[in-house]
């Protein structure tokens, strides 16, 4: 009888190693994809500072395009003011009364407000558009040391990421075979409190304290764990136990 009853505490203290190997691997292959996920995270960093780079030069762009259209327009009004300046010049000469040349002289001297006014307007629009081409052309600059940098790295993201996908390959074909000899409810157990508790679903207790959430174990279900005998799960977070004397605590 009694060694039924050892036979059964080998088999669940071996059904426990079992699980806690199989977090070692899982662990490796978590801090694989996390290592995968944070070089993509800082390269779509990267692409995302390029685009709208890219984006900034394509709106300067846009803007030196509608001033020069603005100012072709405006130089066009300035002609059209010109010729209706030399227009009422030439009439001034042909007038018959005071009331006309008053009102020719009027006319005039108001197109030549309107013509320093669109002058000085082409003027502003001129400087803006020479200092909206500065920064564009720093800009264009720049993206193109970004552009050769950002291939560079996407290269070796590549490159890196295949490495790596290759180990975990291995580790990811190791786990599966592992997992075929464990028991289908302790597994289904066990990857449920994974996917819970950040990836650790098997963890030690020492001192009577769970390593998992660092919560006291009550004292009778303490020395459950210590006899080995059953799967016994923190009653805080809910993982799985098993007992690690303090001088094995690394």
């Amino acid at each position: 009888m009694q060694d039924d009853t050892n036979q059964g505490d080998n088999q669940l203290n071996e059904e426990i190693k079992q699980l806690t190997e199989l977090q070692v691997i899982d662990l490796q292959i978590a801090k694989f994809d996390a290592e995968i996920n944070a070089q993509k995270a800082e390269l779509i960093k990267r692409e995302k500072s390029f685009n709208e780079r890219q984006a900034l030069i394509e709106e300067l762009k846009e803007k030196i395009e509608a001033a020069e259209t603005q100012r072709r327009e405006i130089e066009a009004q300035l002609a059209d003011e010109l010729s209706r300046i030399k227009e009422r010049q030439s009439k001034m000469m042909q007038v018959q009364t005071n009331r006309e040349y008053q009102s020719l002289l009027k006319e005039i001297e108001d197109g030549k407000k309107s013509i320093k006014e669109k002058e000085e307007e082409i003027v502003r629009i001129m400087e803006a558009g020479e200092a909206n081409a500065k920064i564009m052309a720093e800009q264009e600059n720049l993206i193109k040391e970004e552009k050769k940098a950002l291939a560079e790295e996407s290269t070796q993201f590549k490159k890196h990421a295949g490495e790596i996908e290759g180990k975990k390959a291995k580790i990811v074909a190791k786990r599966d075979a592992m997992a075929k000899d464990i028991k289908t409810s302790a597994l289904r157990k066990y990857d449920m409190l994974r996917t819970r508790r950040n990836g650790k679903a098997v963890v030690s207790v020492v001192n009577g304290i769970c390593q998992g959430c660092f919560m006291s174990i009550p004292p009778q279900q303490f020395n459950d764990i210590l006899k080995g005998d059953r799967i016994l799960n923190c009653p805080t977070c809910q993982r799985i136990l098993y007992h690690q004397p303090e001088s094995d605590k690394e």
